[in-house]
């Protein structure tokens, strides 16, 4: 669970920060990330924060940790976290661009409360789903979903990153 804490956390802190200055930068828009090429097709898809993408990184992570079809209702539930924890942060960073012109230096620090506060509402959903499917996991499902989420974010001390 450490692991899941973890990898959602620097995915929620990148997108939060991406969120913010970028937009004053680039008239209103956000600089897209650069591309990752190190980072796993499954730790990119369970740490992206573009919307648009959602159903793309479904898909790669479900194949990633080897769903089996009794472990459906399960997932379901995880995907459906990933598509709402999506389209919460489309919300509040369209509301955070909607503002940008007219934002004082109060009103700007507010919207990232909003989207720090819409992370971590979107992180306790996740969480708690994953870890349901996760509880219903065979041990070599376990061992592949730690791999997984384990090959995102800093390395363990005595690690070289």
């Amino acid at each position: 669970m450490n692991r899941l804490i973890s990898l959602a956390t620097a995915s929620l802190l990148t997108a939060a920060f991406a969120a913010g200055p970028a937009f004053a930068q680039t008239g209103g828009s956000a600089a897209a990330p650069p591309a990752d090429n190190k980072k796993p097709p499954a730790a990119a898809a369970a740490t992206s924060s573009k919307p648009e993408t959602v159903e793309q990184r479904i898909s790669t992570l479900k194949t990633a940790l080897k769903i089996t079809p009794d472990q459906e209702g399960k997932w379901n539930a995880v995907a459906s976290a990933m598509r709402d924890n999506a389209s919460m942060m489309e919300k509040v960073i369209k509301e955070k661009r909607d503002k940008m012109a007219s934002m004082n230096a109060v009103e700007d620090l507010k919207t990232y409360e909003d989207i720090t506060k819409a992370h971590l509402d979107g992180l306790k959903n996740l969480s708690s789903a994953f870890k349901s499917l996760y509880d219903t996991m065979t041990p070599e499902q376990k061992k592949n979903a730690d791999k997984v989420f384990d090959s995102y974010g800093p390395p363990k001390s005595g690690q070289q990153g």
